[in-house]
């Protein structure tokens, strides 16, 4: 299979900045109108539970702040960064300081999902653990993020490749639960025979 995909930097394809700017501890407002995703709210797979969401209110945000479907949360610290792709946010939802938001330019030409693929990928993971910085806690700076080389083949190639993630990942859900009703029919033998 030949590799026709370009090589491209992060920041040429995508926007990256840092999620919305809230000065101190977010305040938890229970009846507020306003969602923030937090590190605990994501996984590789995207948000966990839009219901879980910190609800707050704030003033002074510009339309650009909210999330929308196709955005992707980075998260940059730990052991293990990785890409979220946020596929259908609730309205009113701003990303915590904490996370990086890549808003990727033309999605005529990059898909969103195709890149939260890739950056959760061996061969970016190796360059961004190579990159990341700090000796109690690593964490990569934005202007990293933006430098990392990112590969972009035909868009026909792109939904394939999403497709096929797609798939794998509903594989491993049937497979989990397979495993998880196993496990519970052995306990309930478990508890009948030897209880």
């Amino acid at each position: 299979m030949s590799n026709d995909a370009y090589k491209n930097l992060l920041g040429e394809v995508a926007e990256v900045r840092q999620g919305y700017p809230f000065r101190g501890a977010i305040p938890e407002v229970p009846a507020g109108s306003v969602r923030v995703v937090q590190m605990k709210d994501l996984s590789r797979d995207g948000l966990r539970s839009a219901d879980d969401l910190l609800a707050t209110e704030i003033a002074g945000r510009k339309p650009s702040d909210w999330l929308q479907a196709g955005d992707i949360l980075f998260v940059s610290r730990g052991a293990s960064p990785y890409a979220a792709l946020i596929a259908d946010p609730p309205p009113r939802t701003l990303a915590s300081p904490h996370l990086y938001l890549i808003r990727v330019q033309h999605a005529e030409r990059v898909l969103p999902a195709f890149l939260a693929w890739q950056l959760n990928q061996p061969p970016a993971q190796r360059t961004l653990m190579q990159l990341a910085e700090g000796s109690h806690q690593l964490s990569i700076r934005r202007a990293v993020l933006e430098q990392i080389e990112i590969r972009i083949p035909p868009i026909e190639r792109q939904h394939a490749v999403v497709a096929l993630d797609r798939t794998a990942r509903a594989e491993r859900s049937a497979l989990h639960a397979l495993i998880d009703n196993r496990t519970a029919q052995l306990t309930a033998i478990a508890e009948h025979l030897l209880g």
